[in-house]
């Protein structure tokens, strides 16, 4: 890499200034009404010159115009042609690698000044040239130590008139060095919390006691989960609680491989548990590999304790020893 500060290579830069960057270049397609539908909707530009010849002569032209801000889009060669080595002006590629010595890698576009000399009209055909006006000394910016490269774009139409000038200036900048973070312990992460509600509060209450509860209609005492305000058999809002007696059986389960999270063990046992009150919860099942899980398995209640403020039921196969 050259001393981006030596004499030599400020020369090399300087001598940039009043270059042609990129020769006179035809944009692939003329001005046509399809695109300027596609901006004026892309914009929410609702401007009738732009697509009513009626509106657009009553206000003394001669037919619809193109939006001014449109200028840049005629001269876009596309994606295929923006990307092949051999479409690439030589002279922007020899400047590109004359800042690329001096460490200016990454660029980052700083402001642009449009003066437009006639609106454009179907069957314009603009094209684009560029120049370089100038190249900054280096200077200290937030993103890195850079060079400002201000150039002028004209654009003509077929004829060559210019019908529109932009001065284009881009931060070609040498990427600031990060410090490495310091080592230290990530903390562990929490495992993601209950959507807790005003129907459900209660439930989550008695698990953080070690209590797993079922949800009981006060009216005709059928049990239900998950919790709810009102009775899905008689519809009555009246309930109370009974607790279970913690044993059941798996009615079904999967094991989850991805995606993951760091509040888990994987592979993770996820368990439909059908209790022997008669209601099912989806839990964690601990005590068991995941390929012993078998459906009907008789589980008992063990319980998670994550981190102080959650306590969560869970279930491991009755004949496994108790953690």
């Amino acid at each position: 890499m050259s001393d981006p500060l030596t004499n030599d290579y400020e020369a090399r830069l300087r001598a940039w200034a009043g270059r042609e960057l990129v020769a006179r270049r035809p944009g692939p397609d003329p001005v046509n009404v399809p695109m300027i539908r596609h901006w004026v909707e892309a914009m929410a530009d609702d401007n009738p010159v732009y697509l009513d010849e009626e509106a657009a002569r009553a206000t003394g032209r001669d037919g619809i115009v193109a939006p001014a801000s449109m200028v840049q889009a005629w001269t876009m060669r596309g994606y295929a042609a923006s990307v092949r080595a051999d479409d690439a002006p030589a002279d922007a590629d020899e400047l590109k690698a004359l800042l690329a010595e001096g460490g200016y890698t990454s660029v980052v576009a700083t402001d642009s000044e449009f003066e437009f000399h006639r609106e454009l009209v179907p069957g314009d055909h603009v094209s684009i040239e560029e120049t370089v006006e100038s190249i900054s000394p280096e200077k200290t910016t937030a993103l890195g130590a850079g060079r400002f490269v201000s150039t002028v774009k004209t654009y003509r139409d077929a004829s060559g008139e210019i019908v529109a000038t932009q001065k284009w200036r881009l931060l070609r900048f040498r990427p600031a060095e990060k410090p490495a973070p310091a080592e230290q312990a990530r903390p562990e992460a929490l495992r993601p919390r209950p959507a807790i509600n005003p129907d459900n509060a209660f439930w989550f209450d008695a698990a953080r006691e070690h209590r797993l509860v079922i949800q009981r209609c006060a009216d005709c005492k059928s049990l239900r989960h998950p919790p709810g305000p009102c009775c899905p058999q008689c519809g009555s809002f009246g309930w109370d609680t009974v607790e279970a007696q913690g044993e059941g059986h798996v009615h079904s389960y999967v094991v989850n491989h991805h995606p993951r999270h760091p509040a888990f063990d994987y592979p993770l046992v996820v368990a439909l548990i059908e209790l022997t009150e008669g209601t099912r919860l989806i839990t964690n099942m601990t005590g068991v590999a995941p390929e012993d899980v078998e459906i009907g398995m008789p589980v008992v209640l063990d319980w998670l304790d994550p981190d102080p403020d959650l306590s969560l039921p869970a279930f491991r196969p009755a004949d496994a020893k108790e953690r």
